[in-house]
């Protein structure tokens, strides 16, 4: 997989919207998300776990929540004690109200971890500054939203009776991803390919954002990883459909990215101009 470090494509407006779910991200992982110190030393305690695992149970997607409407009979606490297995989580009843649907909004603000987080982020700023100045940014908002909605409910649909957390903006950044694939398939991003050591390279966007889909679509497939039931891949391919089909009518009126100076797989990429 390339690693995307900045795309040659100007927006020509501020994209506060894009910065605003940055910071809200890092805010909420940082501040907001139990056990992130133990993340950062590799030491989480049981307490610190137990915890984790009562924010997510409140704050996550449950497929079978979502899709049945139906709450389960006992969640974790937060609590620690000790049972006929030694040490673990205490659940009981849950002692809250949790709305299915408002937990898909609530859940695109959650993270697994660091690598997690970075990640997401790291593909929104990249491509979604050039989404928002497309659409404006009460649009782009809404776009946004609409793709992690879009692909928690087709992850739910596909594990209806899932009782895992879904967490992440993976599945609402794939929707910026494919809305850039239809608009700027021909500007170029420059990646980092891993050989041996990182060689950057500036490729066309629709080759970049085309093999992350196929990766994704390999990936929710099982193939090619070992984590394929912890991470939603299915939910980044119906969120970067999403996102494609939302962006299409806007194809027409979208400028091209400027061309590109320099060179390009050893050769100029624009033509010379004449003497």
């Amino acid at each position: 997989m390339v690693i995307p470090v900045h795309d040659v494509n100007p927006a020509r407006r501020t994209p506060w919207v894009t910065y605003a779910l940055i910071v809200a991200n890092v805010v909420v992982f940082v501040f907001l998300t139990p056990g992130v110190t133990g993340s950062l030393t590799g030491d989480s305690s049981l307490a610190q776990l137990c915890d984790l695992q009562a924010f997510l149970e409140r704050y996550a997607v449950v497929p079978q929540e979502l899709i049945h409407d139906r709450m389960p009979r006992l969640v974790p606490t937060g609590e620690t004690g000790v049972g006929p297995q030694g040490p673990g989580c205490v659940v009981a009843p849950p002692g809250y109200d949790k709305s299915p649907e408002l937990s898909v909004l609530t859940a695109m603000f959650l993270h697994g971890g660091w690598l997690h987080l970075l990640g997401n982020l790291l593909f929104l700023w990249i491509f979604g500054n050039n989404i928002e100045d497309r659409m404006g940014h009460l649009p782009f908002a809404l776009f946004y939203a609409v793709c992690g909605y879009a692909a928690s409910y087709g992850f739910a649909a596909l594990n209806a009776n899932s009782a895992a957390p879904l967490i992440g903006a993976s599945g609402a950044i794939a929707g910026v991803l494919g809305a850039y694939l239809v608009l700027y398939p021909t500007a170029r991003v420059w990646v980092l390919v891993p050989f041996l050591i990182f060689l950057p390279l500036r490729l066309p966007a629709w080759i970049v954002l085309g093999m992350w889909f196929a990766l994704q679509a390999v990936y929710s497939s099982g193939g090619g990883v070992s984590d394929a039931g912890t991470v939603a891949y299915a939910a980044h391919i119906v969120g970067f459909v999403a996102g494609m089909l939302i962006a299409w009518p806007l194809r027409p009126g979208t400028p091209p990215p400027p061309e590109p100076r320099g060179l390009l797989f050893g050769r100029r990429a624009r033509p010379q101009q004449p003497w």
